[in-house]
């Protein structure tokens, strides 16, 4: 059986595991003063996880964006919109949550193919 490669390993979480030729990523979260910013950080960090992965966002599976105010959904999506891989736009679910850190408005979990 294969084992279970891990990137960022922490006491919690680890920012990614790989098995079978899948690439999890955990909730990437990062600072910024608005929605739009932390929704452009957020996916520089996926982008640079799934490098770190042996993969990239047009092999991208699964994406749930979570969100602590749905009315930001737009504005998410306008930068989400300008980073996706067009003809690769993976299944996607956005939900309204509370974060576990109130400094963030928006968290981004990936699932992709290697």
């Amino acid at each position: 059986m294969k084992d279970v490669e891990r990137i960022g390993v922490g006491p919690h979480l680890s920012h990614a595991a790989i098995y079978n030729g899948v690439v999890y990523l955990s909730g990437v979260v990062s600072p910024g003063k608005s929605v739009r910013q932390q929704t452009k950080n957020v996916l520089q960090g996926v982008d640079k996880l799934l490098k770190q992965s042996g993969t990239d966002k047009s092999k991208i599976l699964t994406a749930t964006v979570r969100l602590t105010d749905i009315r930001d959904y737009d504005e998410m999506n306008r930068v989400w919109d300008k980073w996706v891989s067009p003809g690769n736009t993976p299944a996607r679910v956005c939900v309204e949550e509370k974060l576990s850190m109130l400094d963030f408005f928006v968290a981004i979990a990936v699932i992709a193919a290697l």
